[in-house]
């Protein structure tokens, strides 16, 4: 029976699951199994992306007859040559003989080391366009990600990224086969962020590379090869990759991985991860590097801003263990860390002296202070080198060295730690509908019920709303999605209009649009008061009527920035210049005092010293 999903018009999930699996690969522990992700185009021409693993063999060729009744199966387009991805094609040409396969040079010349191809393969390079069936395939090589061989395919016509192992996750999927089904924080990140770490960390400059290919698309749905599909929310995993191939720290805390045969040097750390908390260093962890299998804590070394590992010496070297996860870490090629050791021994100490030196190729891991040493047990006279550390590991990551604010000064950004929401403010006058984005909207009185609103006077919504006196805010829910801050923040009504193609956007009592797609509410407001603040004007006005549409959570300043607004992607060739932290726009070179930002409109205060 068959088991697939539809994902959009003509295109199935025709994939399987494998909850079996105790080893993905023979080495990575996956206790929530995997999926092995295959995708088919139906219409004009068939095409089938990738194949799975042989041991879901039946279930492909299940999909396969249900979906094409007439047999007729025209192309596979392998990405990525891999057997959990291509254990099936010698089986797929066996029963769909007229099939073609599009690959590129590297790719045939591995599948040709597992059969032998005939007259089949259809070659491509690297950024080359085909069209089949009238839509638009472009090819991009994405070497070591994780295999030389790999590309990833775009359909420039419907905008769709299949994306071979990039932006994969461990786990078998449910019926739920979309990421917004799910719930990033515990059911995604964690095994996406284990996933990348152990299967393709190395390669950060390789990831880096593809995905300054892949933000220059326009990307509606991501189609990797293991885990979610997703259809929203791109830009927040994107974000993760990208932190991730620059190996940039997620959390500024402090991870202790440690080794202890009698308990002694556990007792070391957990007295600094009880001293960390107590200075303040929120969501320190402890692992036993012999309990907690390496691919774990290698995602952990990830996460963490500071590491910490802590060993005995053991048959006059480094205890087992620990030696494999320091040369997982220095294998997996981590950087940018701040690392502290703690040595233990009996009658010889030498594991504070070993472990730095496997750590030693790693680039930009600064040491904090100097290994400390523990002679068999912690005692009275270690408690005071104990809480040395602990306090240097605090001011490090507590520190801000690249920003000196003197008293009496203002830090620029202690504004973005306000919570501000994120509005469509909408307009109209002399018929002409209009919208902006802004991030003040606040409720002044309960009875009556009166807002505020502060909108930029270069603004066409802030002079029709001088106009008019009535305006409308519709509350961005977490749904939103970047694609709307552009159509609304980034262009300007005056030579724009930015309802032209919103045909089923209703509108309220006060005859203006408001926005239902991605909100969660909206207000119409009447302006009984204004004042010119430079700038600015602020706008107080009565409500006069308000919806809730849906119970999703409103999306802060904060959210947008981490998980909304693509991050840049650090450039192979560094430029210095500035980038603009509310729309991410990056200006080369000197900036002028006057300069205003073109996407956004936001001034020099608003931009940073940044290298792209």
């Amino acid at each position: 029976m068959y088991k697939y999903r539809k994902i959009a018009d003509n295109l199935y999930w025709v994939g399987s699951n494998d909850r079996r699996l105790m080893l993905f690969e023979n080495l990575y522990p996956v206790p929530n199994g995997v999926s092995y992700n295959c995708y088919l185009s139906v219409g004009e021409v068939n095409i089938l992306f990738d194949t799975v693993h042989v041991s879901a063999a039946d279930n492909l060729i299940c999909n396969l007859q249900s979906l094409l009744p007439d047999g007729r199966l025209d192309y596979v387009i392998v990405n990525h040559m891999e057997p959990d991805h291509s254990g099936t094609l010698s089986l797929l040409l066996h029963e769909y003989p007229n099939v073609k396969i599009i690959c590129n040079e590297k790719t045939l010349t591995i599948i040709n080391r597992f059969f032998k191809l005939k007259n089949q393969a259809v070659l491509v390079n690297d950024g080359e366009q085909m069209t089949i069936g009238g839509k638009t395939y472009v090819f991009v090589t994405a070497p070591m990600v994780h295999w030389p061989e790999v590309m990833v395919t775009y359909n420039a016509t419907d905008k769709y990224l299949f994306s071979a192992d990039a932006f994969g996750t461990f786990g078998a999927l449910g019926g739920s086969i979309f990421a917004d089904e799910l719930n990033f924080e515990t059911d995604i990140l964690p095994e996406a962020r284990r996933y990348y770490c152990n299967i393709v960390g190395k390669y950060g400059a390789q990831v880096t590379a593809l995905l300054q290919k892949a933000s220059e698309l326009d990307i509606k749905l991501l189609l990797p090869l293991h885990g979610p599909v997703w259809r929203r929310d791109i830009p927040l995993f994107v974000n993760k990759y990208v932190n991730w191939a620059c190996y940039k720290a997620e959390e500024n805390t402090a991870v202790i991985f440690y080794a202890s045969i009698y308990g002694n040097t556990e007792t070391a750390a957990e007295i600094l991860s009880t001293r960390l908390a107590e200075k303040g260093v929120g969501n320190v962890k402890l692992y036993d590097v012999s309990v907690t299998d390496p691919s774990y804590l290698l995602a952990e070394a990830f996460r963490a801003k500071t590491l910490v590992f802590a060993a005995p010496t053991h048959n006059a070297g480094l205890f087992r263990n620990m030696e494999t996860f320091l040369t997982e870490i220095s294998s997996h090629n981590l950087q940018n860390r701040s690392i502290a050791f703690i040595g233990n021994g009996t009658w010889g100490p030498l594991s504070q002296k070993i472990m730095p030196t496997i750590l030693a190729k790693n680039k930009n891991f600064n040491l904090i202070g100097e290994p400390l040493i523990i002679e068999s047990a912690v005692k009275a006279a270690d408690l005071k080198k104990i809480d040395a550390l602990a306090a240097a590991i605090a001011a490090d990551l507590t520190s801000r060295p690249d920003v000196e604010i003197k008293a009496g000064e203002v830090d620029p950004s202690a504004m973005f730690k306000l919570s501000y929401g994120l509005f469509v403010l909408t307009s109209q006058a002399n018929g002409k509908d209009n919208g902006c984005i802004i991030n003040t909207c606040t409720q002044i009185t309960d009875n009556p019920k009166r807002i505020s609103i502060a909108v930029n006077k270069a603004n066409l919504t802030c002079e029709q709303i001088q106009k008019t006196g009535v305006f409308n805010v519709s509350v961005f829910s977490e749904k939103a999605v970047f694609d709307q801050f552009k159509h609304f923040g980034f262009q300007s009504g005056r030579n724009t209009d930015k309802f032209a193609d919103m045909l089923d956007c209703p509108r309220s009592a006060n005859g203006l649009y408001y926005i239902t797609e991605n909100c969660n509410a909206f207000i119409s407001g009447k302006v009984i008061d204004s004042k010119d603040y430079g700038t600015h004007i602020l706008f107080i006005a009565d409500v006069v009527e308000s919806k809730t549409i849906s119970g999703d959570a409103s999306t802060t300043y904060q959210y947008y920035f981490e998980n909304i607004k693509p991050k840049p992607v650090p450039k192979s060739e560094p430029r210095k210049g500035y980038i603009c932290k509310i729309c991410g726009y990056f200006h080369e070179g000197d900036l002028p005092e006057d300069f205003i930002c073109p996407l956004c409109k936001h001034g020099v205060e608003d931009f940073e010293p940044a290298e792209m």
